[in-house]
Order: C-alpha cells, then structure tokens, then sequence
C-alpha cells in the first residue's frame, strides 16, 4: 500500500537520541505551490515596477520636451509678433516714400492695396514694395532726398532698459586689466531684453565684426550722427533698411568679446565717438518699453 506521508528522521548530536517527524504528501504539495506562486508574484510585481518607472520617465522626459516646445513656440510667437510689426511699419514707409516720390509699382492684379490680403501676401507684397524702393534713387533733382521724411534723426531715447555699467572714456580693460579708452557706453540688462532705435535712420551694417560680436550700425543721415549697436544675441533688420525711432531692431546678448550680457551703444559723428550720455535723456515708455518721438 502506497505511503500517504514521508518520514523524516532528526537526529540529536548530543544526546543521539531520534525523532520521527511525518510530513503528509499534500504538505510537500502546499509548500512547492507556495514557493512557486510567491516566485511567480515577485516577479510581477518587479516587473510591474519596472514598467512603471519607464513609463515616469518617459513621462518626465515628455514633459520637458513639451514645456520645451511650448518655450519655443512661445518665442515664435513673440518674434511673428515683431515681424508683423516690422512689415506694417516698413508698408507704411514704403506707402509715404511711393507717395513723395511719385512712385508707383504695380503689381499682377494692378492693385495697390494691401486690403483683404492674406499675411503671406501682405508679407510678399511688403517684401517686393521694399525690395523694388532698394533700386530705386530716393532723390530728386534739387537735391531733396530720403531724409527729409526722416524727421527725428537725433538719437534721444535709452536703446534698451537696464543699467548703465560703465561709462564714456577711459577705463580698465575688463580682460587685460589696463588702461584703455571706451568708445561708447555699456547698459547692462537681462538676455534677449529688445534693442531699440534711438533715431530715425538707416541700416549700413548688420552682422558679426571682431570683438563687437554680432553689430548693428544706423546711419541718420546729413546730421552726420550714426549710432552703434554690438554684443547682440539676434537682430531684426538688414543693411539698407529704414527704421524709426523706437522701432525694435534685436536683442541683447554677449555675443563678442563680453563678459556678460549687455548692450554696448555708442554714437558717432562723421565716425568719431561722442559721449553717448548726452543723447540717453528721454524716459522709459511703459507700453512700449522705451519712449518714442514726440
């Protein structure tokens, strides 16, 4: 007859004395399953807590990039913002130069209107009116030219709102320690703070040149005045373009030789370099952050 139990004999070490210990089959049974299901749980329940904690960082990592994106599209944002502002400002120019000149382009549907257009068509039609007013000689034969529409040619207003971090003249060269002369001033503000035109004028420069990093020159016409822009992180305009006072033109950064983000202005007359302190004299404008022309 088949045993429903096995025999398990303990033997004492000291006393020599034995014990009998039955275990019935189904114990055995019982324990085995026991052991076999508490593997089975453990490794669920790691496994569970692995999936989980890809899914938190593939959660987390989503998150930043999304919070990235939303930073960037932010950003577009605001530069289409300035764009458009840029292209109303260079159609109306375009609209008052056409009309002093007595120039008129025509387009395909012969119409000069800028009514009913799209943003991409006002945008081409923006770009071609400047681009066809770039060929064309703004004077006239008794000497009159561009710069008799461009009224305030002076600069008088901050370029951008931060802090004056070093002035006009001599100084110590911040990167050799000795003494050197400064040709404009420094206004130290937060990176990518708008830069400003502080007067009617002219692009005749935009792009990187030396330690002045990435620079932008406006010249403001028969006053013999021109004014500097460098250590710019981007700027909005290209050379021969029209700007206005007030009109955005970049931002600040360190492009250059910098030690840190600022604007570095200066003002020139017929290319020497004068104490632009004189010429910074108008007050912040709250809603547009710099005060325009009278």
């Amino acid at each position: 007859m088949r045993k429903s139990h096995f025999i398990v004999v303990i033997a004492h070490s000291m006393h020599g004395r034995m014990s009998r210990l039955r275990v019935p089959h189904y114990a055995i049974h019982v324990a085995i399953s026991a052991l076999i299901l508490g593997a089975v749980l453990t490794v669920g329940l790691f496994s569970q807590y692995v999936r989980m904690e890809m899914k938190s960082r593939t959660f987390q990592t989503l998150r930043a990039e999304k919070e990235d994106l939303q930073r960037k599209y932010d950003r577009l944002v605001e530069i289409s913002d300035q764009r458009d502002r840029q292209l109303e400002s260079l159609g109306a120019l375009a609209a008052e130069v056409s009309l002093a000149f007595g120039i008129k382009h025509h387009t395909e549907g012969g119409t000069e209107t800028q009514k009913g257009l799209s943003p991409s068509n006002f945008f081409s039609d923006s770009l071609d009116k400047y681009d066809f007013l770039q060929q064309v000689n703004l004077s006239t034969d008794n000497g009159t030219s561009i710069w008799k529409w461009l009224q305030n040619t002076t600069p008088s207003i901050w370029p951008v709102q931060g802090r004056l971090s070093s002035s006009f003249g001599k100084r110590t060269d911040p990167f050799r320690g000795t003494n050197s002369f400064h040709a404009g001033v420094d206004v130290t503000c937060k990176h990518g703070t708008p830069i400003v035109a502080t007067a009617d004028g002219v692009v005749t420069h935009s792009g990187w040149f030396a330690q002045y990093g990435k620079r932008v020159i406006l010249d403001h016409g028969r006053n013999g005045l021109s004014s500097l822009y460098a250590h710019m992180s981007e700027f909005f305009v290209r050379p021969g373009q029209i700007v206005r006072r007030g009109e955005v033109i970049g931002r600040v950064g360190r492009t250059g030789k910098a030690t840190s983000a600022h604007l570095h202005y200066e003002v020139r007359y017929r290319g020497t370099p004068l104490n632009p302190y004189k010429y910074l004299r108008r007050p912040v404008d709250s809603r547009l952050g710099f005060q325009t022309a009278d």
